[in-house]
């Protein structure tokens, strides 16, 4: 008898813990989902405010105007375009650099003391302040290197921003992979590089793509190290073209060009008394969260595409 109470007592106890867990559970689920809400409707009032400020002059002359004095001839040609190319530079730089070292910490590196210190500094710098990389590209970009305050010294810039982030995300992409493939691989006779390009960089290109594009859609926003670097605030023509009608067909003085981006534009016209600035300010600020928002959706789409071709 003593037993039987024992079993129903201790039966009691696992139900009374099982419902306290769920309890606590379903309340972290309510919270969580509390402050997701609040994200949201709190950038959905400001990107509202912005585009209902802004709404006026977003037109094919805001898009295809250089900036000027007058605010309501202004516009962000040379904004958007120093953006694009800046960009470019940027994935170029860190896109390979950051996937070649994720790939080496993860499947080629041993585990020992430096790899550890170097995983630790890796994981580190993905919060370090964006000004610091500012004040590092100032002394060896531009002092040191002497790039001059170019394309190609802010491409380097934020590439090196935004490396820690491709490191970290390739990484965890990698681990994703169950060790049985990689085991099926070496069981058939493959290299370890072979299994890595023909097994493990396929199956986890979708996780890797998500954290290039979060990467590029940081540094597409960022301003300090831009500004620290000396990107022009007023700039009225565009870099020479990559491409020439002569041969060798292709030219790179671009990447030594001034610039200008979206993000200093737009602060550019902030800091002016005028109301219409503070207009187009605006519309500027649409622009950049509409292109942010733009490259975290093709992140979400190509994960799902990816995953969805996928057959294990």
């Amino acid at each position: 008898m003593p037993d039987n109470l024992s079993a129903s007592h201790k039966a009691a106890s696992i139900r009374s813990r099982i419902r306290r867990l769920k309890f606590n559970d379903y309340v972290f689920s309510l919270v969580g989902l509390v402050c997701m809400m609040l994200g949201v409707v709190t950038l959905l009032a400001l990107f509202t405010d912005l585009l209902l400020d802004g709404m006026e002059r977003l037109n094919y002359e805001f898009f295809t105007s250089f900036p000027s004095r007058r605010a309501e001839h202004a516009g962000i040609l040379s904004a958007w375009v120093g953006t694009m190319l800046v960009m470019l530079v940027t994935a170029l730089v860190a896109v390979p650099m950051g996937v070649a070292a994720a790939i080496y910490l993860e499947e080629y590196a041993p585990s020992n003391l430096l790899t550890a210190i170097i995983e630790i500094n890796v994981s580190n710098l993905a919060g370090v302040p964006s000004i610091i990389y500012g004040l590092l590209a100032l002394g060896l970009f531009v002092y040191q290197l002497g790039l001059g305050q170019s394309i190609l010294t802010a491409g380097l810039t934020l590439g090196l921003l935004i490396l820690p982030i491709v490191i970290v995300a390739t990484r965890e992409s990698l681990r994703t992979i169950p060790r049985e493939i990689r085991e099926a691989a070496y069981a058939l006779g493959a290299t370890r590089w072979q299994m890595i390009y023909d097994h493990v960089l396929p199956y986890s290109r979708g996780g890797i793509l998500t954290g290039v594009i979060i990467g590029m859609s940081r540094a597409i926003g960022e301003t300090a190290p831009i500004i620290t670097i000396g990107a022009l605030t007023f700039i009225a023509f565009l870099p020479p073209p990559p491409f020439t009608p002569e041969a060798p067909y292709v030219s790179f003085e671009w990447l030594f060009a001034p610039f200008t981006v979206l993000p200093i534009q737009m602060f550019n016209w902030v800091s002016r008394p005028e109301e219409a600035f503070l207009i187009n300010a605006a519309a500027t600020g649409v622009v950049i969260i509409v292109m942010t928002l733009a490259m975290n959706a093709l992140a979400i789409f190509l994960r799902y595409r990816i995953r969805k071709n996928i057959k294990w």
